[in-house]
C-alpha cells in the first residue's frame, strides 16, 4: 500500500515519494483556465496547504509531478511556468505586529533573492510591490498565500488586533496595485473579513467557498474514500472485527458530514480520516490540532455568544459573504471553522437561500461541546461525571440528575453567568447534546413553544426552565398549554419536568415532576 501523506503538504514531495495523493487536479485546473483571483475558505487542517503547493507546482511548469493525474491525461495543458511568489502566513511570526512585519520583510527578501531580483526600498510593503514590478516586467507573477488570516485571528482578543490588521492591510495593498502584472492569484483562509482592502481593493475577486463547482476541491468524497483508501479500510475492517459496510458507516458517523455549498454533497474530514487509517482508531484527530484558539477565547470571554451554538440555527448567504473583525458575528465563525456545518436549505422569495446549519459529525460535536463546557465547570474533565448523568438519564432518575446537574452549576466561575433563561436552557442542550441524547430547544406546539424536548426510545422529557418564577408555574404553562399532546401518539410515557432556577445562587433551585395522563 502506499503511505499515507500525514503532515505533508508539499505535493512536490508527497508525488516525489509515491505517498497516497487523492487526485483533486481537474479542480486546479479549472481554476486556472476559468478564471485568475480567487479566494477560498475552508476550517483548519482541510487541504489548503495541499492546494496551494499543487498551484504552485503547475505554474512553475512542473510537469513530470503531474503524469497520470486528471490534468495530464485530461487537458492539453501546457505548463508554461510563471513567477510564483508564495507565502504561508502560519509560518510567520505573529507574536506581534512588529515581528510579523519582519517576517514578511524577510520572506520578500528570500523570494527577491531566489528570483534574482535587487530591491531599493525599504519598508516590506513597498519591497512587495516593487518585487511584482520588477518580476512582472520579465514574465506575468502568480501569488498564492496560504492562510492570509492567522495573523489576525491570533490577535482577535488581544489589544494588538488593529495593529496587526493594518500590518495586513499595507501588505494587501500591494497586491492591488500591481494588478496589470498578474497571471492568478488565490488567498485561503479560515475567514473572510471585510474592510482588510484585499476584498475591498480586488474587485474581481472571486470567492469560491461556497461555490458550487468547487464543493468537492478539499476533503474526501465518499467515492474517494472508499477507492482511493480501499487497501486500508480492508485492514481497518478485519482489524475492528467489522463488515466493510460496517466500518464505513462509523468513519461517516465520526467523520464525514461538511458541506460547504448548495450543491447536496458531503465530504469528509480530510486529517481525521488520514490519521484514522494510519493509527487504526477512532479518536478526536482533527479538533484535537485543528481548534482555533481565537473561536474558544471569544466564546470565553463573551458567556452570551456561546447561546449562538445552534439547534436547528438557520443562516442566510449574507451572513457568510463579509464581516468586520469589529463586529464577529458567531454563526459565520463557527461555520467556516469547520464546527457547523450546512445540513438543508430553503429557497425563499427572490430566490434568497436560506441554510439549517448543525454540527457535521459525532467527532466535532463531541469534542466541541465538551470543550465548551470545560471553559464553564472543570466537572467536564471527568470521565465518571458524564457517565453518571448519562446512566441515572438512561434510567429516567430525573431527580439524581437535575441533582448532578446542581454540582456542574455551582463550579461555574461567576463572572461566566449571564442573568437570562436562555442562558440555563443552552446550557441544558449543551450537556445532553453532548451526552448523546436526541434533545430539542425551542419546539413549536399550536399552544407555544417548550423549552426543551428530550426524545428517549421509551420516555420522552418536557422541560420547562422558569428564571423570575416558581418551579409550579413552569409545570404549570406545560400542562395549561398541553404541550404533551402532539407526544402522545408516539405510545411514549411523557414527562414534565418545572425547572425553577435560583438567580441569587446561580444554580438550579428546585423542581417538579409529573406525567402526562
Amino acid at each position: 500500500m502506499q503511505y499515507l501523506p500525514i503532515g505533508r503538504h508539499s505535493f512536490d514531495y508527497i508525488r516525489q515519494n509515491n505517498l497516497l495523493y487523492v487526485d483533486k487536479t481537474e479542480y486546479s485546473y479549472k481554476l486556472i483556465t476559468e478564471g485568475s483571483i480567487y479566494f477560498l475558505s475552508r476550517p483548519r487542517r482541510f487541504g489548503k496547504s495541499l492546494l496551494v503547493s499543487t498551484l504552485k507546482a503547475i505554474f512553475e511548469g512542473r510537469r513530470e509531478l503531474f503524469e497520470g493525474l486528471w490534468i495530464c491525461q485530461h487537458t492539453d495543458y501546457n505548463f508554461e511556468p510563471y513567477h510564483v511568489l508564495h507565502f504561508d502566513m502560519s509560518k510567520s511570526n505573529i507574536e506581534t505586529p512588529e515581528k510579523f512585519k519582519r517576517s514578511l520583510d524577510i520572506q520578500v527578501n528570500l523570494l527577491a533573492e531566489l528570483h534574482d531580483i535587487q530591491l531599493k526600498h525599504q519598508d516590506y510593503d513597498t519591497k512587495f510591490s516593487e518585487l511584482i514590478e520588477k518580476l512582472g516586467q520579465i514574465k506575468k507573477v502568480v501569488i498564492l498565500i496560504d492562510e492570509y488570516d492567522k495573523p489576525l485571528l491570533d490577535h482577535l482578543t488581544t489589544p494588538m488586533r488593529d495593529e496587526m490588521k493594518n500590518a495586513l492591510k499595507a501588505f494587501y495593498i500591494a497586491i492591488k496595485a500591481s494588478d496589470q502584472h498578474l497571471r492568478f492569484i488565490l488567498l485561503t483562509g479560515v475567514t473572510k473579513f471585510s474592510k482588510i482592502s484585499v476584498f475591498s481593493g480586488l474587485n474581481n475577486l472571486v470567492d469560491i467557498s461556497m461555490a458550487m463547482d468547487y464543493a468537492e476541491i478539499l476533503g474526501f468524497t465518499q467515492a474517494e474514500l472508499e477507492t482511493c483508501f480501499a487497501d486500508y479500510l480492508q485492514v481497518l475492517a478485519k482489524e475492528q472485527n467489522i463488515t466493510l459496510d460496517e466500518l464505513i458507516a462509523k468513519i461517516k458517523l465520526w467523520y464525514n458530514g461538511y458541506r460547504f455549498s448548495e450543491k447536496d454533497i458531503q465530504v469528509y474530514n480530510p486529517f481525521s480520516t488520514l490519521l484514522l487509517l494510519q493509527q487504526r482508531q477512532f479518536d478526536f484527530h482533527w479538533f484535537e490540532t485543528g481548534t482555533p484558539t481565537f473561536l474558544l477565547e471569544l466564546i470565553k470571554s463573551n458567556p452570551q455568544s456561546w447561546q449562538q451554538i445552534p439547534q436547528e440555527k438557520w443562516a442566510s448567504k449574507m451572513d457568510f459573504s463579509t464581516y468586520e473583525v469589529e463586529r464577529l458575528k458567531p454563526l459565520p465563525l463557527l461555520f467556516q471553522s469547520g464546527y457547523l456545518t450546512i445540513q438543508d436549505m430553503k429557497t425563499l422569495a427572490f430566490s434568497e437561500s436560506i441554510y439549517l446549519l448543525d454540527y457535521p459529525n459525532f467527532e466535532v460535536r463531541r469534542a466541541f461541546l465538551g470543550e465548551i463546557l470545560q471553559h464553564f465547570s472543570d466537572v467536564f474533565n471527568e470521565s465518571s461525571y458524564i457517565y453518571r448523568i448519562t446512566e441515572l438519564f438512561k434510567n429516567g432518575e430525573i431527580d439524581e440528575v437535575l441533582e448532578e446537574l446542581k454540582v456542574f452549576f455551582a463550579s461555574v466561575p461567576y463572572d461566566l453567568h449571564v442573568k437570562y433563561e436562555r442562558y440555563y436552557q443552552t446550557i441544558f442542550f449543551a450537556i445532553f447534546k453532548l451526552l448523546g441524547f436526541n434533545i430539542k430547544t425551542e419546539v413549536k406546539t399550536n399552544r407555544g413553544r417548550i423549552d426543551a424536548v428530550v426524545d428517549m426510545h421509551d420516555m420522552i422529557y418536557l422541560f420547562e426552565f422558569k428564571l423570575f418564577d416558581t418551579k409550579e408555574a413552569a409545570l404549570e404553562q406545560i400542562k395549561t398549554n398541553k404541550y404533551f399532546q402532539q407526544f402522545m401518539r408516539q405510545g411514549k410515557k411523557v414527562m414534565m419536568i418545572g425547572v425553577e432556577f435560583d438567580k441569587d445562587e446561580k444554580n438550579i433551585g428546585d423542581w417538579l415532576v409529573d406525567f402526562s395522563r
